[in-house]
């Protein structure tokens, strides 16, 4: 009988424990979603592409530097007003050993502009922003007045463009606000979405070898979310780390900015997860 009561007893404390457990699952799983509606990132925006619904932001009009994200507007701008993308051009001598990353192009190298907008979106090669803007408006300069006129088009209004790639300059600017609606533009084009929703691109020549380079996508978003299409990473010590990311999913797509958010990824990947729950529930 008295091991029948300890029984008894040892079964209902066992039920307790495993009902407290459930609760502490529950409790955690929904802090854990509603945590996610925040971001240790200095300034973000999470929008509705098309509606441009606006469904999470945070100094969301603070000027920063951008670091490589700025090449969204570079290869936007390049896709509009750059010509035949499927003709073959040699490399401008100032876009050979341009700092940072890079898929090392050479002197007098030839292959296509598309070849370039990849090597551009995917790697984020510095080598392939300069030689883009070189070959679209003959310097960078000229293609950074070209980049301004864009993104005034697409709805920035509070942000400066000095250079193609997004290296360090003064003069060089955005908001997370302004980059959203950049990206907004640039998705709409599906010559873009092709290229930054491409995992891995083996079409590029490399000059004096008998194989192609294989340029891999450096955006981890495609992979980790569902429905993740797109964007475009960066970072520089100035800018931090630096994310716009994109997913679509039942005729919905959602677009988020970070900037300067050290676990860019898996933040973005929590701010996107509650976007989509607000419009499915909203």
């Amino acid at each position: 009988m008295r091991l029948q009561k300890i029984s008894k007893l040892t079964s209902a404390a066992l039920a307790a424990v495993c009902l407290l457990a459930a609760a502490v699952c529950m409790n955690s799983y929904s802090y854990s979603s509603a945590e996610a509606y925040s971001t240790s990132a200095r300034s973000a925006i999470v929008v509705e592409r098309g509606t441009g619904k606006v469904l999470y932001e945070k100094n969301a009009d603070e000027r920063l530097p951008i670091a490589s994200t700025t090449k969204i507007l570079t290869a936007i701008t390049v896709i509009r007003y750059g010509g035949d993308l499927e003709r073959e051009v040699t490399v401008p001598d100032c876009a050979v050993g341009v700092e940072g990353s890079s898929i090392y192009l050479q002197k007098d190298e030839r292959l296509r502009v598309i070849d370039l907008l990849y090597g551009l979106m995917l790697q984020s090669g510095n080598d392939c922003a300069v030689a883009l803007a070189c070959l679209t408006s003959g310097s960078v300069e000229n293609f950074a007045m070209l980049m301004n006129h864009v993104a005034r088009k697409a709805g920035a209004s509070d942000s400066h463009f000095a250079n193609p790639h997004g290296l360090p300059d003064d003069e060089h600017f955005s908001t997370a606000r302004d980059m959203a609606a950049i990206s907004s533009f640039a998705m709409a084009n599906e010559t873009f979405r092709a290229i930054v929703s491409t995992k891995v691109y083996k079409d590029c020549p490399y000059a004096g070898r008998d194989y192609n380079r294989v340029i891999t996508n450096k955006n981890k978003m495609l992979t980790m979310l569902e429905g993740g299409n797109g964007i475009k990473t960066g970072y520089t010590k100035a800018a931090g780390r630096c994310l716009v990311s994109s997913a679509e999913r039942d005729g919905k797509e959602v677009i988020c900015v970070v900037l300067s958010c050290g676990p860019m990824f898996e933040e973005s990947c929590g701010l996107i997860e509650d976007a989509f729950s607000e419009l499915e529930n909203g």
